[in-house]
């Protein structure tokens, strides 16, 4: 169970959203929201005035900082400080991109309310949100090591590769196989794993310490 009160920030540009955002998370007992800001830079700014937050809910595109900038920024002078993307779209290319500046995971803007709390308990316990990405075998066993799986050597190579910025091909190149085998693995994997996305993979692998996030 639960027990402390976990302090959060939300980071989005559109007014209505976020108000509403705060609302709602306010009325959770296990969550303290200290406050709201429009962009990364507001961010920078509330932070001066205000007590340090356990998870930053942050939007992707903004205006004057966007949420890739403002994560970098956050994890160089708060590494504490976790961060969970608010996207309105599935998309890889924006989540892998966030992750790599440090995001602990991310959350579909269309999340219930309740949803959204336990992405954001999960973040503040584990370190890693992972369930907006992958289906419900992987969700039943998430608090466990996946004893039952087993991965090749090939497999967990191609699985690290995937937490860097290579595309496929190039993945391929490095591995010195062709394309279709690459499919294959990252098929393979997805089938073992029962993930979805590329953006599945890369957390898993950081959960299961597979792949390190730089500090």
């Amino acid at each position: 169970m639960h027990q402390r009160v976990i302090k959060i920030a939300i980071v989005d540009d559109h007014t209505l959203f976020r108000n509403g955002v705060a609302r709602m998370m306010d009325e959770f007992n296990e969550l303290d929201v200290l406050f709201e800001a429009g962009n990364g830079q507001e961010l920078q700014q509330r932070l001066q005035r205000h007590e340090l937050p356990d998870v930053v809910l942050m939007d992707i595109n903004m205006p004057v900082m966007d949420g890739y900038e403002a994560t970098l920024w956050l994890k160089a002078n708060y590494p504490q400080v976790k961060v969970l993307a608010l996207s309105m779209y599935e998309e890889d290319k924006a989540v892998l991109k966030m992750i790599r500046n440090g995001a602990s995971g991310y959350v579909l803007k269309e999340a219930s309310p309740l949803n959204l709390l336990d992405a954001i308990i999960t973040v503040d316990l584990k370190g890693v949100f992972i369930n907006e990405l992958v289906s419900g075998k992987l969700m039943h066993s998430a608090q466990h090591k996946h004893d039952d799986i087993r991965l090749t050597g090939k497999e967990t190579e191609f699985l690290r590769l995937c937490c860097s910025e290579l595309t496929y091909k190039e993945i391929a190149d490095l591995m010195f196989v062709s394309p279709r085998t690459v499919d294959n693995y990252r098929e393979s994997l997805f089938l073992k794993l029962s993930l979805k996305s590329r953006s599945g993979l890369i957390l898993y692998a950081i959960r299961e310490e597979i792949f390190k996030m730089p500090v």
